[in-house]
């Protein structure tokens, strides 16, 4: 099972405003361990970047103006994450603004090369009703350490957000590793109370009284019995 845990960073909230992504983080997972390959591009979006989305993740213009355009890293990015499932937090947010810069190049929709989007921030609403669910507030909530995320930072967040939903879906794993273990364990605990047969000699007289018994069976039987037969006794 491939995942790919994204974020990105945007010049602004709304991409039908012209916003675009300055920013962009994917880290592979492989059945819930980290392989190590990771994707992370700074973008020059060739606009300004509002006020309050700097003081989010304090990328500036000047940091951005010597980094590659969308264009230059779109095939990069859909090789990555092809075939992949998506773990995104707020999805919709991420997903409107690559769609946008998709569409922008007149590529495919994010659908088409990916496999299926998981919205973590959909997951602790439904889990956590009513509370906080930002990725500070999870963090906390589930004892990952973000001492680190002074700003948010597209990678930084990716590795966050990572160890979160691991735990957010731990309790399934956990459970069926325990009814595993459980199980083993009474098949176990069965095997060590079930008493070893006990093999018993017969005893001379009883081995006599049952010659006789044959015996008698065999003239009653007029020669047929089987049991003689199957001892090769004529």
């Amino acid at each position: 099972m491939r995942q790919i845990i994204l974020d990105t960073e945007t010049t602004g909230l709304d991409p039908k405003q012209g916003h675009r992504i300055i920013e962009v983080a994917a880290v592979e997972m492989v059945n819930r361990q980290f392989t190590g390959n990771h994707l992370h591009r700074y973008v020059n979006p060739d606009r300004d970047i509002d006020a309050g989305a700097m003081q989010v993740h304090g990328i500036t213009p000047e940091f951005l103006q010597d980094k590659p355009r969308f264009a230059d890293i779109a095939h990069e990015f859909v090789d990555f994450i092809q075939g992949a499932e998506l773990i995104i937090h707020n999805a919709p947010f991420d997903v409107g603004f690559l769609n946008m810069e998709l569409r922008l190049l007149d590529m495919a929709p994010l659908s088409n090369w990916c496999d299926a989007v998981t919205d973590t921030l959909a997951m602790a609403k439904a889990l956590h009703p009513g509370q906080r669910n930002n990725l500070d507030a999870l963090c906390k909530r589930y004892g990952v350490d973000n001492a680190a995320r002074t700003l948010h930072g597209a990678l930084l967040d990716c590795e966050l957000l990572a160890a979160v939903y691991l735990a957010l879906t731990r309790g399934q794993e956990s459970l069926s590793i325990g009814l595993e273990a459980r199980s083993a364990q009474a098949d176990q605990a069965a095997a060590r109370a079930r008493p070893k047969p006990v093999l018993l000699q017969a005893s001379g007289d009883e081995l006599a009284a049952h010659a006789s018994l044959l015996e008698a069976i065999t003239q009653e039987s007029k020669g047929a019995c089987l049991w003689r037969a199957e001892q090769g006794v004529a």
